[in-house]
């Protein structure tokens, strides 16, 4: 069964060019770490020989997910959002109940995913919180610690 994951073009480019590294640089290093380690003599009890025929197995699994995630990517086409509800790629301005602390998120795909930069995944609790909210609507999101709630304040796209 395949996921369907949407991307902004920024992170579409970023996993095309993950894809690249790995095909074009990584593999052909993996195919010359197992040519050195076959050279050196009976591949029976060659320790160096199993080692890079792992990685290159560990390498070629990554790449199979990989692409598997790049033919179900779908480039989000930002002018048909709606503004008037939380979706992907919304930023979104929240006020903690609790503690009267505002924030800012915007909500990408998984993958984009960076706290840091307030970037949080529509997977996340938060995030699956959030969509289909409205300005003004106040979403009760369970997380690990028990329930959060926050007051929708705004919602722009970036």
């Amino acid at each position: 069964m395949s996921n369907v994951s949407y991307y902004t073009a920024e992170g579409l480019k970023k996993l095309k060019e993950e894809l690249r590294q790995l095909k074009d640089i990584e593999r052909p290093k993996a195919s010359q770490a197992i040519a050195e380690a076959r050279d050196k003599g009976d591949l029976s009890e060659n320790a160096e020989y199993d080692a890079a025929k792992e990685a290159q197995g560990l390498l070629e699994l990554k790449i199979s997910k990989l692409e598997d995630v790049f033919a179900n990517a779908r480039l989000i086409d930002e002018s048909q959002l709606d503004n008037s509800k939380v979706l992907v790629l919304s930023t979104v301005k929240l006020k903690n109940q609790t503690n009267g602390m505002e924030m800012k998120y915007t909500l990408v795909a998984e993958s984009e995913a960076d706290i840091k930069t307030g970037k949080i995944s529509v997977n996340s609790p938060i995030g699956k919180g959030l969509l289909g909210k409205s300005v003004g609507e106040v979403a009760e999101i369970t997380v690990p610690n028990g329930t959060l709630k926050f007051d929708v304040l705004e919602i722009t796209r970036t």
